[in-house]
């Protein structure tokens, strides 16, 4: 999701518990006035603490969901009863073995049936294969290109949807800049899937596909620590690791609702563009010239948002960009509601983030989807519900890309 940020120390000893997070508690907070964000702010830089916010505490109509460690459960609940503060539990023990074993599952079903099931979470090897398989497979319009690689030197794969033509307008989507948000990955293989279907978009434009934007990132959540967020580079005189790469573009770099201590979630690394991922987008973008639309895969929290985020004011087309459709297409098929506006008017103020930079540099239709769900699984969303979700998504990106095609 665009927020969340921590400042607990990434090197320390981790112990299987933590790992697998066994009884830690998500709680949702509902501060009630600027007075107690203030005070869950100042929480939330008391490393000690090791909370985790999987959504900032903002503004006092949006709550704040931060993941608690089982020995500082109490602690915290303590604190919020003695100040006066509003919570509920969202996530009674966190515990992710259930979701391991799931896919260790799923996996070996696919093993003895050779294919790809699009309705369960994948490593990145296995992404990665399925990426060649849909390049052979529908060969005359998807081709695979790397466009860079990681911090980690792993390749960064994106798939081509084209009907043929040179420099013909294009439409950029990506997912999973956020290495946790496991259901942006795994609908973003399901929309490649749905691409090649998609003729009177391909007809007029190309789309380019980069599902898994961190995969370094992504590689250790499945690995080492399933609510990685960040990127996995090195910062220079810290033993914190790792830089938020949606706080890491050149738009209103280092301001608000990004943080200058690496050991944050949200830390915007030393420079712009430094984190190598996002340097490859950015430079992929401005060679190739003609890109008409910026679409980003978040999660969670059901929202689709327009510019800006490192401020608070209207986009320029702010007219057009509110008056788009897509919402209702996600709503008319399961009847799941996303809520519609600015970064900075829907949740918060945040620096640096991709579709800022998408708009200032001229892409006019540059949009981030938060996907599901509200916060009863977070970041922990079902396999179950991969599918649904991937297929709500495709009907907004749908909506919006037609609405690039006829207004070239």
């Amino acid at each position: 999701q665009q927020g969340a940020s921590s400042t607990r120390p990434l090197f320390e000893p981790v112990s299987e518990d933590s790992v697998l997070y066994c009884r830690h508690q998500v709680l949702r907070i509902k501060p009630k006035n600027e007075e107690e964000i203030k005070k869950l702010q100042h929480l939330e830089t008391m490393g000690h603490l090791e909370l985790d916010f999987w959504r900032n505490p903002t503004a006092p109509s949006f709550p704040a969901d931060v993941r608690i460690p089982a020995k500082r459960v109490q602690l915290v609940k303590a604190f919020l009863e003695s100040h006066g503060f509003e919570y509920s539990v969202l996530i009674n023990d966190l515990q992710v073995d259930k979701e391991k074993q799931d896919m260790a599952h799923s996996q070996q079903k696919d093993r003895s049936t050779a294919t790809f099931n699009y309705g369960t979470y994948h490593t990145l090897d296995s992404i990665y294969a399925e990426l060649d398989h849909l390049a052979s497979a529908y060969n005359d319009i998807v081709r695979k290109l790397q466009i860079g690689q990681s911090y980690e030197k792993r390749p960064l794969f994106v798939l081509k949807f084209s009907t043929g033509g040179r420099n013909r307008p294009a439409i950029w989507l990506d997912a999973g800049i956020h290495s946790r948000e496991w259901v942006t990955q795994a609908s973003a293989m399901w929309i490649a899937k749905q691409d090649p279907s998609t003729t009177s978009l391909l007809n007029k434009m190309d789309i380019f596909l980069l599902p898994v934007a961190n995969p370094d990132g992504y590689v250790f959540t499945h690995t080492t620590n399933r609510m990685w967020r960040k990127t996995r580079s090195r910062n220079k005189g810290s033993l914190c690791v790792g830089v938020d790469p949606n706080r890491n573009w050149d738009a209103g770099f280092g301001g608000p609702g990004a943080s200058n201590n690496p050991c944050s979630d949200s830390y915007h690394g030393p420079s712009a563009n430094s984190e190598v991922e996002v340097k490859s987008i950015v430079d992929f973008i401005r060679n190739h010239g003609n890109i008409r639309a910026f679409l980003t895969l978040h999660s969670y929290s059901q929202l689709l948002m327009y510019p800006y985020g490192y401020k608070c004011t209207q986009p320029a087309d702010y007219a057009e960009l509110v008056r788009h459709t897509a919402a209702y297409s996600i709503r008319s098929i399961y009847d799941t509601i996303f809520r519609v506006g600015s970064i900075c008017k829907t949740i918060y103020q945040a620096s640096g983030g991709s579709i800022d930079w998408s708009y200032d540099y001229g892409i006019k239709y540059s949009f981030a989807f938060e996907l599901r769900d509200t916060g009863r699984f977070g970041f922990l969303l079902p396999a179950n519900q991969i599918i649904p979700t991937a297929e709500e998504t495709w009907l907004g990106l749908k909506t919006i890309m037609e609405h690039v095609r006829d207004n070239p």
